[in-house]
């Protein structure tokens, strides 16, 4: 406790002195956000910016393609997937494929600890975009966008970068996997408010950043927290049980869920492995 206890301290230290190692977006994704700012913006030079990048153009190209946009015919190019995609939800899409790029480290727990969250994230935000694909199909008005809840699902969980970089500074002191996991637990969705501010980033995705794992935080109306603490129930992160319970009786309530044990079923399996299929994950 003493432990993790020092690491608070280190790390709200230096949020307030603006010392804290934020992790950066790559440059790709930061000229791609800047871009789609622009009014004038043409998709065949927001296409050229893309290219630049091999990883980020074959997700673009990976989410035309699949169970978001919902289309039958295939795209092969980044000018294809660009117009498919649109350039509103582009940036959105740029920021969340360019995520994964930086969860990596060179200390062996740190990096297995980087690659666990990752792929937690993966399968969190699976649950959470197939309910949204589900959901928008009987709700065509809804102010939800998927590219928005895309984003918010990938970057749910980023503040644990900072934790797992802090630990990678002090290895002797930090590196240690069960200090980890409770660190994580307690102090992620703090530091991860404060780096989606620095990413300029929507004060709604900084509140969802902040306040997905606070049960205590309850919005009356549907919102993308919903879809996240669903992919979260569905992989076992909320341990109580009557919490669960309540919770996606929530969600049938809120139109949500189209059943209570929907979750299980064959069709929501199929189409959650599918949208999975988009994002890597080698652990």
């Amino acid at each position: 406790m003493a432990t993790e206890d020092g690491l608070y301290i280190i790390l709200v230290e230096k949020i307030k002195q603006g010392a804290l190692v934020l992790p950066t977006l790559p440059e790709v994704a930061l000229k791609v956000r800047n871009a789609a700012d622009v009014p004038e913006i043409k998709l065949g030079n927001m296409s050229d910016i893309i290219v630049q990048d091999p990883a980020l153009s074959l997700g673009m190209i990976r989410i035309a393609n699949s169970a978001l946009l919902g289309s039958t015919i295939k795209v092969e190019t980044v000018s294809q997937a660009v117009t498919r995609i649109g350039l509103r939800q582009v940036k959105s899409i740029a920021t969340a494929m360019a995520v994964e790029q930086i969860f990596v480290s060179e200390n062996e727990i740190v990096a297995f600890y980087l690659t666990k969250s990752w792929c937690k994230t993966i399968d969190i935000a699976s649950v959470a975009i197939s309910l949204m694909i589900i959901y928008l199909k009987e709700n065509k008005h809804s102010p939800l966008t998927l590219d928005k809840l895309t984003l918010a699902a990938l970057i749910h969980n980023i503040g644990v970068l900072p934790i797992l970089t802090e630990a990678e500074l002090h290895p002797d002191v930090f590196a240690n996997p069960t200090f980890l996991q409770n660190a994580i637990i307690k102090l992620s969705g703090k530091i991860g408010g404060t780096i989606t501010r620095a990413w300029e980033l929507s004060d709604e995705l900084t509140l969802l950043v902040e306040s997905w794992n606070d049960l205590t935080v309850l919005p009356k109306e549907v919102h993308y927290i919903d879809f996240i603490r669903a992919g979260a129930i569905h992989h076992n992160l909320f341990k109580n049980t009557s919490t669960q319970e309540a919770l996606l009786n929530s969600y049938l309530k809120k139109g949500i869920l189209p059943e209570l044990d929907y979750l299980q079923s064959e069709e929501f399996t199929a189409i959650s492995k599918n949208v999975k299929s988009m994002f890597s994950c080698d652990i």
